[in-house]
Order: structure tokens, then C-alpha cells, then sequence
């Protein structure tokens, strides 16, 4: 056996692209594809945004990279506009959504820590997905993504999702926190209602726990508000992000109140690339227009228009779409047959989808998307849904 010069650890479909433009991709052999995949949420403002690319080439031509050892005026920036715009009082910029993660768990230790007490473990969900490096692979507790890699990292309590009850009763004398996804993406885009959240914040208060989400797929406007959570009405006292933060650009960020992070002094936490000057205007660029007047509610009535439509698409196809699923336009659909056969026919009718848990086919299109491209998104699936169903 010759393992590739690439390694393995992708099932990818056999097709590659070269150019984009909002919602569409071309193909290396010209083909087009509408793209409601967006790399798995991260394209927010879709492919080629003239404001992104104007302000990556831009930055490029200035410089790149010059680490943390200085100050980043594009930091500086981006972190007031977080600020000014959600709960936190503070930010930290990595590279991925798997870091950011694994930045909050280390923030529960430290906050408890520096209080003199030993409190260290983390109340997570059944069916989450927080990451793939050790400790967050060990949070989102799926045995697919922790074969092999025994010992798993301890100091995690799993409860059912949404219920309140099991995550109360999970609280012991050495509970630091609560970490949940306010849609759990991977899962299979399952949404937690706002009672669920209000009361994980009421808990988290009564208990003295840091209540922690991870909006790294349901935020940076993928919702219809800047971060889901805001949905609900309550704030957390961290929150991981990144996906749709950079458009692209990998880059993600820890937020957070001034009581959780007062113990991350210097020394406690760093990262090479983690707001690089590049990375940091594509942050800003994307914030730019995340934060346009009527954005978000634009956002928010497209992703009701294709709820919609969707809805109508399972009315009219029960044998094929179970259920549809979701908010704003993170939205799924729970299929007959099976998501993988389901994404792979989307595909060969020039429609990009990413499957999920619970047999769901994830549609997360660009915020940029409009009425037209859903239009033929909903034909390509209708076309998906007439087809004859391969045999098991």
C-alpha cells in the first residue's frame, strides 16, 4: 500500500473548483454549481465580494504577518466592534473554530483557578460537535470522532440536549461550566429554544458556572442575528466563533466578559498566526457589511423565504424529506434516503449541500443569497426528491 502525497482523511467528491462569483462556482471543467454549502458556513458574503477582496489585496500588499509580539491595529479594531456590538467586554483572535474551543475550556479552569477552587469539569450535549483536536473531540463525545484516539482527554459530563432537567442534575462540586451550541450544526441542525438557553443561563447563575457557547456555525449573522444566541434573550459569559467571521479567511475568535477572562493575564495563552494583519482585514471587511443597516434583516427574510419554500419541498415529497429543520439560513433537510445519497444526486444536478447527523442534508447558502437563487435551489432539490430512490 502507497499512502498519497496528500494525506487520506477526506472522503471528497470528485470535483474542483476555480472561480466564483456570489452564490456560483465554476468548475475545472467549466461546470456551474450553486453553492448553499458555503464551505460549511464560512462563506458569508459568498465568492469574490468585491469589498472582501478589495481589502485582502490590499492588506496583502502591506503586510501580511508580524505576529503577537506587537500591537495589531486591525485587532484593535475588530475587537471594538465585537465589543461594541454583543455582550463581551473583551476578545482573543486564533485561526479556527477548534481553537477558539479549546481557548474557552481553558478560560472555565482559569476563572475557577484563580478562585482558589479545583472546579474543572464541563457539562456538553449528547450529538455536539466542538472541534477535532483532542479536548474538543472529547467535549462532542461522538464515537466516530474519538476512535483510535485513546486516552479520551477527561473532564466532561454529557446530558441530553435541551434538557434542562439532566444538565441540572449533571452539576457537581467540581462543575466549572456549560458549554452548548445554540444550534447544533454537525448534529444535525438541531435548534435549542429559548427557554432551554434562559434556563441554562439561570443555572449557570445559581451554581456560579461560566455559561460558554459555541457560535462557531450559528454565528457572524448565519441566523439572521449577528450571534444566535440573541435569539433568545441571554448572554453567555464566553462564546467561541469563527467559520463566517473571516468569509473565508481562516480566522476565529474567543469572546468574552471581563469577570471570565479576568485571569487570562500575559503568558496564559497565545497563538503564532491567531489576528494576523491579513486576517484581520478580512474580519474587519466582513463586519462591514455583517453590520450594514438591514442587512441582518434581509438575512433573515431570505432564510423565512427558503423555510418556506422548504417546507412546501416536504409537503409535497413526505417519502423523501422527514422534516425540515433550522433558522435563518442554517437550515436542514432530515431525508428518507440516505443525506450522503441525497447530497451526492444534488451534485450531479449542480447544487452544493453538506450532510449532517440524524441523516440531515445541511443548506447553509451564502447571507448574500437572493430569491433567484433559491428559486433554482428549491428546483434542483425538487428534481432530487422526483428521482427513484437507489436500493438500499
Amino acid at each position: 500500500m502507497t499512502i498519497p502525497a496528500l494525506m487520506p482523511t477526506y472522503g471528497r467528491a470528485d470535483v474542483a473548483f476555480e472561480s466564483g462569483e456570489g452564490c456560483w462556482l465554476t468548475a475545472t471543467d467549466g461546470r456551474r454549481y450553486l453553492d448553499f454549502g458555503s464551505g460549511v458556513a464560512v462563506n458569508s458574503l459568498g465568492h469574490s465580494h468585491p469589498h472582501l477582496v478589495k481589502a485582502i489585496q490590499e492588506q496583502a500588499a502591506r503586510v501580511i504577518h508580524t505576529s503577537n509580539l506587537y500591537r495589531v491595529p486591525g485587532q484593535e479594531r475588530a475587537a471594538a466592534r465585537l465589543v461594541e456590538n454583543t455582550f463581551a467586554d473583551t476578545v482573543f483572535f486564533n485561526n479556527s473554530g477548534a481553537e477558539a474551543l479549546e481557548m474557552a475550556i481553558k478560560i472555565a479552569r482559569r476563572y475557577h483557578q484563580a478562585q482558589g477552587s479545583d472546579r474543572y469539569r464541563v457539562i456538553v450535549a449528547r450529538q455536539a460537535f466542538h472541534g477535532r483536536t483532542l479536548a474538543t473531540i472529547a467535549a462532542g463525545g461522538q464515537e466516530k470522532h474519538l476512535a483510535g484516539f485513546a486516552p479520551m482527554v477527561e473532564g466532561f459530563d454529557r446530558v441530553g440536549f435541551g434538557n434542562l432537567n439532566e444538565a441540572r442534575q449533571a452539576v457537581g462540586e467540581q462543575t466549572a461550566a456549560v458549554l452548548v451550541e445554540p444550534v447544533q450544526g454537525e448534529g444535525g441542525i438541531r435548534a435549542a429554544d429559548a427557554q432551554y438557553l434562559q434556563g441554562l443561563r439561570a443555572m449557570c447563575d445559581e451554581y456560579g458556572l461560566l455559561l460558554m457557547l459555541d457560535e462557531v456555525q450559528t454565528g457572524n449573522g448565519r441566523t439572521g442575528k449577528l450571534y444566535a444566541h440573541e435569539w433568545a434573550g441571554i448572554t453567555p459569559d464566553v462564546m467561541a466563533t469563527a467559520k463566517g467571521l473571516g468569509g473565508g479567511f481562516p480566522v476565529g475568535a474567543v469572546l468574552a466578559t471581563e469577570t471570565a477572562a479576568a485571569a487570562m493575564t500575559a503568558g496564559t495563552h497565545g497563538s503564532t498566526f491567531g489576528g494576523n494583519p491579513l486576517a484581520m482585514a478580512a474580519v474587519n471587511a466582513v463586519l462591514d457589511v455583517l453590520l450594514g443597516e438591514g442587512f441582518l434583516d434581509r438575512v433573515q427574510s431570505m432564510g423565512a423565504l427558503l423555510r418556506g419554500r422548504l417546507d412546501d419541498l416536504a409537503a409535497r415529497h413526505p417519502g423523501v424529506v422527514e422534516e425540515v429543520r433550522g433558522v435563518g439560513l442554517m437550515l436542514g433537510l432530515k431525508t428518507v434516503p440516505t443525506n450522503t445519497d441525497f447530497v451526492s444526486r444534488a451534485l450531479s444536478h449542480g447544487l452544493l449541500t453538506v450532510p449532517a447527523g440524524d441523516n440531515v442534508v445541511r443548506l447553509l447558502p451564502p447571507l448574500v443569497v437572493g430569491e433567484a437563487d433559491i428559486d433554482t435551489a428549491v428546483d434542483i432539490l425538487d428534481r432530487v426528491c422526483k428521482e427513484p430512490t437507489p436500493a438500499s
